[in-house]
């Protein structure tokens, strides 16, 4: 079997926005143009095939990330199209809501390219940011789309503005909209010069015509402005349009894929998905701008045994290798790999290596998701979104290759679970059920985390927030039948010092036969930030939140104690000092000790070790960390005082307030710990006009008198 599209129309890219914006609608469009299904369906009548789960058409969001595969031929070549003028598009439509922020993260990480959508009435929004923030960690080329021009209080020029001033200077508007808001009929193209108005039922005939007279100056001036732009990125087209030559349109198009690709550029479309205005020219712009495979710097690794970098190129010829980026249960096939392929091809049947792990599996079958429904193929080639079924050991993150060929590709970090709640199954007879339904749920979603509570044998679950757990819930009822009491959601308290200490842990116990002997002297202290790619000396072993110094001279404790010394001090760091939460970045430095040659064991120095941590947090000023959240509030003017006060009765730091369209904005800083419920208290105190979203930003220390409440309920 060969290659059915080559690589070079090959384009993978997201839809990615903040919650409402409109990219599941978006999507939607998309799938019809290019002829994927022959009905829109709408969010608002629950009907999307990108929000395929229940929960998802209940709620009117989008829960997980949906992969489908279409096939797109340009407007001017709709009327010659022979099928190898088609490009394949592979789409995945994310969510916006902050509670899934891992499905954009992952998602980001295996795409060439994205769709950015914006709200035209409020513009660049928390989760616009942070999803920005998310492409640009994984330096992927962007095309944005201002959407909703037809709404009330829409303004193109506003929401331009948003995004030069919150996302990048680097954006610029390759299209103006004609007429806004009811008046909103279709755009004016920059480059071409030309406007484009949409005919037919669902807006599927696209209409060229002149400019009308009253934007042509406008145009003009944007224009200028456009081509300035686009010739900066090329000496040679530079010195010619300085001498009064511009360049061809070809040459200009030329010119500014080349910068979008290189993130140099973000062209700026705008229209309205729901009245089925302009969703065409944005996937033209996805054929002109964005990378197919191809455009793209060779994928980087590691050969997993000598930890040396290696490079594969996106070609079928290359060994096998893809990165496993998400996991889904499937009713009908059971467990669904998602991968993106990076080079090489593989085929059904065959087996593959997991170079994570260390394990070969056997790919059963492979498939090509539209959305829920599914392709079975034979094989998949390089550039390609796939799903295998059956594989039992791979996870989120995993790397997929050619044993004779061994590469690891760097893994997604996900961010830490801000959110917990105790969980208890009704029955005996779902006690076991629950188990397998968490274990899965826990595969699928790297954000989600289970753990047993030591003292009280209960079952923690911890996620992004109160909807993120509200949702893994109700699948587990919907999915696996498992029917759970919930507790109440408990914040994810840190502790960590803010001081430093020395101290030692001596423990020696005498009985009738062999006794037992180990004794340490540590210095602890607050783990001070390195410089990313900085040389760690080979006597320090660090992590995210931990480092740990063997400062041992002359053999005071033998070597192969050392690492019962960790183990006792990593222990100790999890169960915590004032009120049982983990603890963080702690540096622990052993530079002394001793040891009986008869006595001495491993268990005897992890006792040792455990007591002079216990010793020494007590002396390094330990305090409890709290979850700072980044709060978003939007309410009509007259509730602002209200509002305001509110907020500041649950200890927010109100850091600025704006206006948006009719509204007025209010951006604060609130520890989580007083912000569960908020969005039934915003709706009651706003009539039901407010909204809110809320993202974790950083720990903070939390005040005495707080500190005092949250140890006396833990003891």
């Amino acid at each position: 079997m060969n290659r059915d599209y080559p690589l070079e129309k090959v384009r993978n890219f997201g839809i990615i926005a903040h919650i409402d914006a409109g990219k599941t609608t978006t999507s939607e469009r998309v799938l019809f143009y290019t002829g994927s299904q022959h009905k829109i369906g709408e969010v608002h009548e629950g009907e999307t095939t990108t929000d395929w789960m229940e929960q998802e058409r209940e709620r009117g969001i989008t829960i997980t990330a949906a992969a489908i595969t279409c096939f797109w031929a340009k407007t001017n070549e709709k009327d010659k199209v022979d099928p190898t003028k088609k490009y394949r598009f592979n789409v995945i439509d994310t969510p916006g809501h902050i509670d899934f922020t891992a499905e954009v993260k992952r998602s980001m990480r295996v795409l060439d390219g994205a769709v950015v959508v914006f709200d035209g009435v409020s513009g660049v929004e928390p989760q616009s940011e942070t999803n920005w923030r998310y492409a640009d960690e994984a330096q992927v080329p962007r095309v944005c789309f201002i959407n909703k021009l037809d709404r009330t209080g829409a303004s193109f020029e506003r929401s331009y503005a948003s995004i030069l001033d919150r996302l990048s200077s680097k954006a610029i508007r390759m299209q103006i909209p004609i007429g806004e808001e009811s008046a909103h009929e279709g755009m004016v193209d920059l480059l071409t010069m030309k406007a484009y108005s949409f005919s037919g039922n669902m807006g599927q005939e696209v209409v060229e015509s002149e400019i009308p007279a009253a934007l042509l100056e406008d145009a003009k001036k944007y224009r200028a402005a456009l081509i300035e732009r686009i010739v900066e990125q090329d000496d040679a087209a530079m010195g010619a349009y300085l001498e009064g030559k511009e360049p061809s349109l070809e040459e200009l198009k030329k010119i500014l894929r080349k910068a979008v690709i290189g993130n140099e550029i973000f062209p700026v479309y705008c229209g309205s998905a729901l009245k089925n205005k302009g969703v065409q020219l944005v996937l033209d712009a996805v054929v002109d701008y964005l990378p197919s495979p191809l455009d793209l710097p060779p994928t980087t690794g590691k050969n997993p045994k000598t930890g040396e970098p290696i490079e594969r190129h996106a070609s079928d010829d290359e060994p096998f290798c893809a990165l496993a980026f998400k996991l889904q249960t499937d009713p009908f096939v059971g467990a669904l790999t998602f991968f993106r392929v990076y080079a090489g091809t593989l085929s059904a049947g065959s087996y593959i290596y997991n170079s994570t792990t260390g394990s070969k599996e056997r790919v059963g079958r492979i498939v090509r998701l539209q959305a829920n429904k599914r392709e079975e193929v034979e094989k998949v080639f390089t550039g390609e979104i796939a799903a295998a079924v059956g594989l039992k050991d791979t996870k989120t993150s995993h790397t997929l290759c050619d044993e004779a060929s061994p590469i690891v590709l760097e893994e997604i970090k996900f961010p830490e679970p801000v959110v917990s709640l105790r969980i208890e199954p009704k029955t005996k007879a779902d006690q076991e059920k629950m188990g397998v339904a968490l274990r899965k749920l826990a595969d699928e979603d790297p954000t989600f985390r289970i753990k047993t509570d030591e003292e009280t044998g209960e079952t923690i679950i911890s996620g992004m927030g109160e909807l993120h757990l509200e949702i893994l819930v109700d699948r587990m009822k919907r999915e696996f039948n498992v029917v759970a009491d919930v507790g109440k959601p408990q914040v994810a308290y840190r502790e960590t010092i803010l001081g430093s200490a020395e101290a030692e842990g001596k423990y020696i116990k005498q009985t009738g036969g062999r006794g037992q002997y180990g004794h340490v002297k540590i210095k602890m202290k607050k783990m001070e930030p390195i410089e990313e790619g900085a040389k760690i000396s080979k006597n320090i072993t660090r992590e995210d939140h931990f480092e740990f110094v063997n400062n041992i001279k002359g053999g005071a404790i033998p070597q192969e104690y050392i690492p019962a010394v960790e183990k006792g001090m990593r222990e100790s760091m999890s169960r915590g000092h004032l009120a049982g939460f983990p603890m963080v970045d702690v540096s622990i430095d052993l530079y002394d000790g001793s040891f009986h040659d008869v006595d001495s064991s491993e268990i005897a120095f992890k006792i040792a070790a455990s007591m002079a941590f216990k010793e020494a947090a007590q002396k390094a000023k330990p305090v409890i960390l709290e979850p700072i959240m980044r709060v978003e509030v939007i309410v009509p003017d007259k509730f602002m005082g209200d509002i305001t006060g509110n907020l500041s009765g649950k200890r927010a730091q109100i850091e600025g307030m704006e206006e948006r369209g009719m509204n007025k904005v209010v951006n604060a800083k609130v520890p989580l710990s007083e912000m569960f419920g908020y969005t039934t208290t915003l709706r009651s105190m706003t009539e039901g006009r407010g909204s809110m979203t809320m993202e974790f930003d950083h720990y903070d220390t939390v005040p005495n008198n707080v500190a005092a409440d949250i140890i006396a309920s833990r003891k």
